[in-house]
């Protein structure tokens, strides 16, 4: 009979265990995975979730559900996947509003998504955009703000406080030396309405929220506040080009796991997410959704959204924003 050495028969356990933890991560999805919407239906994040579920499903072989979890500007459904468990089984399809904007208004949420989340990676860009109802008689930026320093105190709409185009208002309101009040609406929709009846004459509001109400002849888009022109409409000139430099607001998607999730799902993750952001397909849906693909991988999307941090805080500081 052969004998194994004592020392040896201790140490073939451990000898296992590297072993085994790699053939775990490489069993991943071991389940059904949840991409989690902060949001309700309907909107960016939840539409650009709902193109990539059943490509990741089609590559995975396993089923990717995507669950809106709305609530608390997206603190919500953000703290469900920041608390659960770090496997790869519940992800985040994130956003600016919610990752930074939010963290800022709301300084109790228990947790920096910094350091609780990891990213997976960066999926879309979806730019904001400035409007006026026609009736304000202005035709560009600065035809606009001129406006404003005869008229201080002049209001804005946008989708709430603490969006993405809030903040774009806020942004917009000190670089250019202007007297703007906010007015926060529960969403893009209920903004337009009043921006159409003239009760406001002024929006920031995401770009695919307002390509339907150009239709009426009410409104008239000034500019994008994104740092180049989109795709969907070269025409339309940015903020930054009409006399506003550095400005610039990105509304993202971006794709994140509880922090702890093995590097090698997430590089999965990232990897099937460049080749699916690439389709043909994918990137002409984006294109009707205003949205433009922006991937980049776990490593620079975190520094990114470190950078987004930096970058808002002083301006949310400054601008003395606070929860409704």
């Amino acid at each position: 009979m052969l004998r194994i050495p004592r020392r040896a028969a201790l140490l073939a356990p451990l000898l296992l265990v590297p072993a085994a933890a790699a053939r775990a991560q490489q069993a991943w999805p071991a389940r059904p995975v949840v991409l989690v919407v902060p949001w309700a239906p309907g909107g960016s994040n939840d539409l650009t979730a709902r193109l990539l579920a059943p490509h990741l499903s089609e590559r995975f072989g396993q089923s990717f559900v995507v669950e809106n979890r709305p609530g608390g500007g997206g603190a919500v459904g953000m703290g469900q996947v920041a608390r659960a468990r770090p496997d790869g089984h519940m992800l985040l399809v994130s956003s600016a509003s919610n990752h930074v904007f939010n963290h800022f208004v709301v300084s109790d949420q228990g947790y920096d998504p910094r350091e609780a989340l990891s990213a997976a990676a960066m999926l879309t860009d979806v730019p904001n955009a400035l409007a006026v109802n026609v009736a304000l008689g202005v035709s560009d930026v600065q035809g606009l703000v001129a406006k404003l320093k005869a008229s201080p105190g002049m209001s804005f709409g946008s989708s709430g406080v603490g969006s993405s185009n809030h903040l774009a208002g806020e942004l917009f309101r000190m670089l250019t030396g202007t007297d703007l009040v906010h007015v926060p609406y529960r969403g893009g929709g209920p903004v337009i309405s009043d921006l159409l009846s003239n009760t406001i004459s002024i929006a920031f509001l995401n770009l695919p929220t307002l390509l339907p109400a150009l239709e009426t002849g009410k409104v008239r888009l000034l500019g994008v506040g994104s740092a180049e022109r989109v795709a969907i409409r070269p025409d339309l000139p940015t903020i930054a080009e009409q006399g506003v430099p550095n400005y610039a607001v990105r509304s993202w998607t971006g794709l994140f796991a509880p922090r702890g999730t093995p590097p090698e799902a997430l590089a999965r993750l990232s990897d099937a997410c460049r080749e699916i952001m690439a389709l043909p397909a994918v990137k002409s849906r984006l294109d009707e959704l205003a949205s433009v693909p922006i991937w980049s991988g776990p490593a620079e999307t975190d520094a990114f959204v470190r950078a987004e941090f930096d970058k808002w805080g002083p301006v949310v500081r400054a601008a003395g924003v606070k929860p409704d």
